[in-house]
């Protein structure tokens, strides 16, 4: 059976999910020049490659979670991953706010989730985690024992790596960025002397400038 991380990394580049541009980077909102854009919503307008995505989320909670309760989405991202990878667990799903809402109950949490149960977090995209982990600290805030989380793609950067780890959170991912460039190379979408710049970009992403 062909892994998971090989068919979703070339699917990815196929839908235009991720797109590479290492002569002619991106800015991302946080200022980083970038040689990679990725938005794992397109998957949401393929019904077969969103099923298979729904489907491999489903399998790695069972594989890693299986003990969770609720499965929670990271807002907005994540939320109908989430909800799709739920509906085929057959768990309530939640979803998680950036923060309180300004007006009417004030909720961060959207959805029934009760102090004591057992969460599962479902992401779309891990960069530096921040985000992602704020997610978490609100729902252990509500009382929920977060078990982990479970993400479509991981850029593995070394600041995330040690946020998930001081924050004890398990992460398991689908693919990730090695995986991702490998396909790349394969399919011809970059050169081997891109993959060269691309690997360099990983290593330190905040400073690096292809200029």
């Amino acid at each position: 059976m062909e892994k998971t991380e090989k068919w979703l990394s070339e699917d990815l580049l196929k839908i235009k999910a991720v797109l590479l541009r290492p002569d002619n980077p991106f800015i991302w909102a946080s200022g980083w020049h970038s040689p990679i854009y990725c938005d794992n919503r397109k998957i949401l307008s393929y019904p077969h490659l969103r099923s298979k995505v729904a489907l491999a989320l489903a399998d790695k909670v069972q594989e890693f979670f299986p003990g969770a309760d609720v499965v929670a989405g990271v807002a907005t991202g994540a939320i109908a991953h989430g909800i799709l990878a739920a509906d085929r667990l057959d768990k309530p799903f939640v979803y998680v706010r950036p923060k309180p809402k300004d007006h009417g109950t004030g909720s961060q949490i959207e959805g029934l989730l009760s102090p004591g149960q057992k969460v599962v977090v479902v992401e779309d995209l891990i960069s530096t985690g921040m985000s992602s982990l704020a997610a978490v600290k609100a729902l252990r805030e509500a009382g929920a024992e977060v078990l982990g989380m479970a993400a479509i793609f991981t850029y593995g950067f070394d600041v995330s790596e040690t946020a998930f780890k001081e924050a004890g959170v398990k992460l398991v991912t689908l693919t990730d960025y090695k995986s991702l460039i490998s396909a790349a190379v394969s399919a011809g979408y970059v050169t081997e002397a891109q993959r060269s710049v691309l690997s360099l970009w990983r290593l330190s992403p905040s400073t690096w400038n292809n200029e």
